[in-house]
Formats: C-alpha cells, structure tokens, sequence
C-alpha cells in the first residue's frame, strides 16, 4: 500500500489535474493506494481572506467568494463531461451558498473566531478531492471518496488542532480493513473534534494529513507530490547552482525544514520517521525526475561521499532580539517572564544564545508581524517582560 499527497500548486486548475490523475492511475496499476489532496492553489487563503474582509466590513469578501466559485465551476467544466456536470456543480454551488451565509454573518458580528476560521478553511479540500474524485470516475477509473472529518479526530485547537491518535488511528484501520476498494481519495488539513466540529490541522495540514494515515495503516511508502523536483542543496531562487538531494535522512530533513526548506514540514516528517517509513518526494509536473528519497539511513554513493554539507536552508522575516542589563544580573525567573510574554502572542523562538555572565542574553526570533509594526512589538514585549 501507497499514500501520495498532492500540493495545490499540483491542483490549481484542470490542466494540471489531469496531470495528477495520470500518476494516480499509474500508481494504482502496482499497488492498493490512497490519494491525499489539499484545496485548488490559492483557495485556503482567499476563504480565510474572505472571512478577515467580512470581520473588518470590507465587502470586498464578495468578490472573493465568487472567484473561488469561478475557479471550481472552471474546473468541473473541463474536466467533467457535459451530461454528468450538474451533480458536481449543483454541489458546488451548495458550498459557495454556505461559505456566503458564513461570511454575511461574520459581516454582521465584525467578528471572526478560530473555529469559524476552521469551518471556512474546510471547504478548499472538501470541493478539490470531490472533483478529483468525480474526474477519476467519469474517466473510467473507479476511486472512493472518504471525508477526513469521518477518520482524524483532534482536540478543540482551532486553526492548529493536535490529532487523538488513539481514536484516529483506530477509525482509519477499521474503515479500511473494511472497505473492499482499490484506490482511495481524501481531502488533506480538515478533521473534526470530538465534539463533530470541524478543525483543521494548521500549516502543512495536508502532508500531516497523509502521514497520519501513512502511519496508521503501515503503508509501505509515502509520496508527496508537489511543483519541484525534490529537496534541493539551496533555494534555487537564490542559488544558481542549487542541485536536487536524491537521498537524505529523516533527521537531515526535519533540520532543512525547519529553518527555511518548504517542500515538506517537520511535522509530516514526525509520524513516519517513528515508524520508519520512507517519504518520496516527487515533481507532478516531471514525474519520471527520481525526486527526494527521505529515509532512516542513506545508501551511500559516490555522490554522498563527495557532498561534506547536506544542504544550506534559509528563513525570511525574523527579527532579533537582543536583551542586556545590569537588572538582569542575580534576579530569577527573568528569563521565565521574556519567554512567558513571547509565549503568550505565539512568538516562535528558533535560536537562543547567552553570553557566559547572566548579563547578556541573545535571542533570534520568528515573527510574522510587519516590518513597519517592529518597533511596536518590542516596546509591547519589554512592557510584558519588566
């Protein structure tokens, strides 16, 4: 058994849906496989844009709605023939009527919650998988569609939820030691807590989404297919002479990804590196390119031997952090307080070094805050700290 995951960039539109549908059908040919996709390229954003815009009165949320409408009912035409179209587009239509009553009220309220985020964001996956299913069908391929929010259960963390992997593993083994099919498809980011709300598994949900299920079933590899061919030695926009890693381990791979490296997230990685399953990672748009191969260990070559440094990542956007003072010296629990302030406004701190004396202490910092509200932030978090 296989699990592949496709990015949006690999489901923007029609084109390259049949791309996708092309590798699906080839890989169900060896093995019994399971699909994960994540929304149309785009889609998420422009759903949590329209629901921002509707908060802050701007009924700019409109025009929003009706291009993710457009794009969907643009794809269903091209990839769905003419005599099975009203089924797909009448259920389309049905999402965009609720996404827009979601909308006039967060209108009305000037107000939006993380779990109206959730249920806002789940549409993008749920629409993408029903039309990939349906252009699967209608092609004389037969696929299974299963909704997520039936497999993976969280808690109540909207917009970042944490899986039960108790309770999702145990639904996703029974569902599949049951169902009699030979090629499945998913939508990737969603779930549901235990309650039956929707939520949504946070950054990289798709991947995590295909992992979860790579682990619960043993599956033998995990594919992600994205618009690259691979992890690479450097970012090839700022490299000329970026080449592809064909091997890398799973620790090696988490590092990359997590400062900077963002064909995969780390934790996609972590489900299955506990499990020592492979993860391949794959370039729809030239699938015959051998691609990244993430495993335990690495089969050494001649091409391993001669490359000392694995790959050199790099992050945007962070801000540094420099605090020093006499008022530190001999005070406890100063440090406690910094990182409790940063803590609380979801600050993510990716390196800390201190001087030898308590005098200095330097931190570097992700924050994902303009450049022009900087200054804002630092006055607020000293303010937090003293």
């Amino acid at each position: 058994m296989r699990v592949l995951k496709f990015g949006g960039s690999s489901v923007a539109n029609a084109e390259n849906i049949k791309k996708v549908n092309e590798i699906i059908k080839k890989s169900a040919q060896q093995d019994k496989t399971i699909i994960v996709v994540s929304a149309l390229s785009g889609v998420t954003d422009m759903l949590l844009q329209s629901g921002t815009k509707a908060a802050d009165g701007d009924e700019v949320y409109k025009e929003n709605i009706r291009t993710i409408e457009h794009r969907h009912f643009e794809a269903i035409k091209q990839l769905i023939p003419v005599a099975h179209q009203s089924h797909l587009l009448s259920l389309v239509k049905k999402s965009i009527n609720e996404i827009e009553d979601i909308c006039n009220g967060i209108f009305l309220l000037s107000e939006i919650t993380p779990r109206t985020k959730d249920r806002l964001a789940s549409y993008g996956e749920w629409l993408s998988s029903q039309i990939i299913a349906a252009s699967l069908n209608y092609s004389s391929f037969e696929i299974t569609w299963k909704d997520a929010k039936e497999l993976i259960v969280t808690n109540s963390n909207f917009t970042h939820a944490e899986v039960d992997f108790e309770k999702t593993n145990k639904k996703i083994r029974s569902y599949f030691k049951e169902a009699d099919a030979h090629t499945f498809i998913i939508p990737g980011f969603i779930a549901v807590n235990k309650k039956g709300i929707t939520t949504t598994l946070g950054r990289g949900g798709s991947d995590y989404t295909a992992a979860i299920i790579t682990t619960a079933l043993n599956a033998d590899i995990l594919e992600i297919w994205t618009d690259v061919s691979g992890m690479m030695t450097a970012d090839p926009r700022l490299t000329s002479n970026a080449k592809v890693i064909h091997h890398i381990s799973y620790r090696e791979a988490m590092e990359l990804s997590h400062f900077g490296a963002k064909v995969i997230y780390p934790p996609t990685i972590q489900p299955v590196m506990n499990k020592g399953i492979p993860v391949w990672i794959k370039n729809t748009f030239a699938p015959d390119d051998y691609g990244t191969k993430v495993t335990t260990e690495i089969d050494k070559s001649a091409e391993d031997e001669e490359n000392i440094v694995r790959g050199i990542s790099s992050i945007n956007n962070i801000s540094l952090l420099s605090l020093e003072g006499g008022g530190m010296v001999g005070i406890p629990g100063f440090s406690r307080r910094l990182f409790g302030a940063l803590s609380s406004e979801q600050i993510n701190v990716i390196l800390i070094t201190q001087s030898s004396s308590e005098h200095s202490i330097l931190w570097l910092l992700t924050v994902m805050i303009p450049i022009k509200q900087r200054e804002q932030w630092i006055k607020y978090l000293k303010m937090k700290s003293s």
